[in-house]
């Protein structure tokens, strides 16, 4: 049982000082969780103490691959809200790349 980081991690060093076991460690492009050392916090404290102070949405999962902090938990967003933005983003970004080369 452990947690990962993946590479939406921004490296901003929240998570790093707060782990029990020091599982966690700085390392290239992004942080990284020790699997030999992380304990998900159980006996030590109710949630994992990385995800509870993570910034950054869908950065940590679980053992079998689950956000702690999925998209839109931040931020309150709604999944719905945030692909309609997204998508008026992309066809904005389209209208003006078109215009460019046309």
């Amino acid at each position: 049982m452990a947690l990962e980081i993946i590479e939406s991690c921004v490296n901003c060093y929240a998570c790093e000082p707060l782990c029990p076991n020091k599982a966690i460690y700085q390392a290239s492009p992004h942080f990284l969780i020790d699997p030999d050392k992380c304990t998900e916090c159980i006996g030590d404290f109710e949630d994992a103490q990385c995800a509870s102070i993570c910034p950054i949405e869908g950065a940590i999962l679980d053992e079998v691959g689950t956000p702690l902090n999925p998209i839109g938990s931040l931020t309150g967003i709604p999944l719905e809200l945030l692909a309609q933005y997204q998508a008026a983003v992309e066809a904005t970004y389209q209208a003006a790349l078109e215009a460019k080369t046309g």
